[in-house]
């Protein structure tokens, strides 16, 4: 079920790709975890998604892989800004939702700084 829906997902998104305005965008991402060095799993997120300056939102399909667990398919999605506040330091915020048919929802925020050398 997981590479259909994924290999189904990426060639919409690419066939549609000429045609789509400015900004839009597939991000494919694989996260995994670990705790010392006992693997706890990973989630594959299928997302398309929409930027225009700063600010960028994105969602889709999302695999959850526990180790030693089944799959699940769910949603997830994030948005997220980021700005100059001096010439050489950026500032940038980030929440995400994820949603998993036996599992609770999570959410999770992200804020931190870029300085440039």
């Amino acid at each position: 079920m997981i590479k259909p829906l994924f290999c189904a997902a990426s060639a919409v998104a690419l066939a549609a790709a000429p045609a789509l305005a400015d900004g839009v965008y597939v991000n494919p991402e694989y996260n995994a975890g670990w705790s010392g060095s006992d693997f706890g799993g990973g989630v594959l997120d299928a997302h398309v998604g929409y930027e225009t300056g700063a600010f960028y939102i994105q969602g889709g399909p999302s695999v959850l892989m526990p180790d030693g667990g089944e799959a699940e398919t769910g949603f997830s999605a994030k948005t997220g800004v980021s700005a100059p506040v001096a010439e050489k330091l950026d500032v940038y915020g980030e929440v995400s939702f994820a949603k998993y048919d036996d599992l609770d929802a999570n959410y999770g925020l992200k804020v931190g700084g870029k300085y440039k050398f």
